[in-house]
This record gives structure tokens, sequence and C-alpha cells, in this order.
């Protein structure tokens, strides 16, 4: 099945003719290329001001994992967001600018976490290095001027795919009570098998890149079988999660998987507010930051960890 491109919003359709021809097509023969050009458009990118930035080793399951505290100088103790940065589980680093974004605009410490990548590093190495760092916050609280009764954890994309399986961990294994978990766009069911999943040829992220990258990232194609840790669309029980939001764009190949997890969190009786934005893609709003539907889903998701953690928005 073909999308219908007609309808992607304007201002995003536009940046998709600058785009370099089979862009998104990633597999195990070019991933280091990728990663390579992903590396000098990072060098190029632009820091947020105002906000302060500490690199840090943190004990994890095997070896230390590096991590970027992101927070605007403050004397009390702080509300913090553990931050999960995306790239289909293959890709990108905890220098996020999302996160800077976040540190700038609230009173909230970010720390992003620099986990293990597949396929060198294939699941469970990734969330166990996030769970590791979550479990060293809370227990050097103090120290890092951070408030441990104000917890958040999200991520973007597979980020947020992430994020709601690292989350699922920490509700098994009892760990720090989490306030909210903040999904954009999550990366979550390694089937696709929804209706927006049968898609081809989604802009930015399309069906055989991701099924590529599940591949990587679980070692092999484990189907119903995948850990629900990895993929949280295979969990049978939602019931005790954090208070959950989700936002999605209408011409995303996750889309359906992200708002039928939204359904079951609330059947779960879990909290969740969902919103879709019409006409993004995935990504979209990174590519186009200016463009209104990207600043809509910007300050939805701002104001959404504001509530969540209790903080103002600046």
């Amino acid at each position: 099945m073909e999308l219908n491109y007609a309808r992607l919003d304007p201002e995003l359709a536009a940046a998709l003719a600058a785009l370099p021809p089979n862009f998104g097509r990633i597999d195990r023969g070019n991933l280091d290329k990728v990663r390579q050009v992903m590396a000098g458009q990072r060098a190029l990118a632009p820091t947020a001001t105002n906000v302060v930035t500490e690199r840090l080793l943190v004990p994890g399951p095997d070896g230390e994992v590096p991590v970027i505290l992101y927070r605007r100088s403050s004397a009390a103790p702080q509300a913090v967001l553990l931050w999960i940065h995306g790239g289909g589980y293959i890709l990108g680093t905890a220098e996020d600018d999302r996160a800077r974004v976040i540190a700038e605009s609230m009173d909230c410490v970010v720390m992003s976490v620099d986990y293990r990548l597949a396929p060198e590093h294939p699941f469970p190495a990734g969330p166990e290095d996030c769970h590791a760092v979550l479990t060293w916050m809370l227990a050097n609280a103090e120290a890092l001027n951070l408030d441990h009764g104000r917890i958040a954890i999200g991520g973007a994309s597979a980020g947020g795919g992430m994020a709601a399986g690292v989350a699922l961990m920490n509700r098994d294994r009892v760990g720090p009570q989490l306030l909210m978990q903040l999904l954009l766009y999550p990366m979550i069911d390694n089937l696709h098998a929804t209706p927006s999943g049968r898609y081809a040829n989604h802009p930015v992220w399309n069906q055989q890149t991701s099924f590529n990258a599940w591949e990587m990232y679980l070692a092999g194609t484990p189907g119903l079988d995948a850990s629900p840790y990895a993929a949280v669309s295979r969990a049978n029980d939602l019931s005790g999660l954090p208070p959950t939001y989700i936002c999605v764009g209408s011409e995303d190949l996750f889309r359906d998987e992200d708002i039928d997890y939204a359904r079951r969190l609330l059947d779960a009786d879990v909290p969740c507010e969902l919103a879709v934005f019409p006409g993004l893609y995935h990504g979209g709003d990174i590519f186009v930051p200016d463009a209104r539907i990207s600043q809509r889903l910007t300050a939805s998701v701002l104001s959404a960890l504001a509530f969540g953690l209790g903080v103002e928005v600046l």
C-alpha cells in the first residue's frame, strides 16, 4: 500500500524535496555511513542558550554509561526527566537538541542517556543501560540537586519506545516511582501490524527501514515472542504504569500502534493524554521546527511535561 502524500502538511511536505535520493533507507550495509553523516550534522547544530551541560559516567550493567545532564542554574532541588534519544535503536547520541530545548524551557533537569546501540549491542543492552541510570539517579539525587519525588521518563521515536519499555521494566522491578512517561511518536510494535503500518512509503522512516532496525535491535525476528521490554505492544499487562502523554502524526508509520497503546493504557486505568497531529510525518517537527504544526506539537509536549512534573513552562 502507498501513502497519499497529498495528506501531508504543506509546510512539512516542502522539506521533503530537499532530501537526497533514498533518504531514510537504512540497513546493515549502509548503517555506518548514515551514522557518519548524522555525526557531521550534529557538529553543525545550534545549541540552546541558558543551559548548563555536564557530562557524567554512570555505573551500568556492563561498564560505564555516558550521560549528559542539561539544566538551567537553580539552587533548589529540581524535577528531572530521564531522556532517551531516538534513532531506531541503531542511531543517535545523548547530544539531543530536544533535551536541550526541554531543559531551557522549564525548571527541570534533563538527563540524556548515551545507551548502547544495536546491532553491536542488541536488546536488552539499551534498556538495561537506561534503567541503571534511572536507579543511579535516584540514589544520587541529593548530590545532583534533584527532587527524587518528581521523576519522569521520556523519549522520541525509538527513544519513546525504549522509555515505555524501561517504564514497564521499572514497574516490574519495583523501581523508583515515576510521575509520568512522555512518549513522542514512540516506536513500539516490531510487527507494525496496523493499518498505518501497512503503508510502505512513509517519508523519513519507512516500513522496510523500520523492519530492518527492529531486526538489528532484536538480533533476529522474534515476532510475537519479542520481549515487551523491547516492544511494549507485546505487553499483556499495562496496569500500574505512570500517567502517560503520547503524541504522533497522522501520516506516521507508528500512528495506529501509538493510538492503540494509548487506548490500552486507558483500559488499564492508566491516565493517558493522546495528541494526533494532522499532516505530520515521522520527525517532521524536527525537519521543519518553525512550521505551525511543529510549533503546536512542541507546545503540547512542553505543556504536558510541565503539568506532569508540577513546573512552569518558562
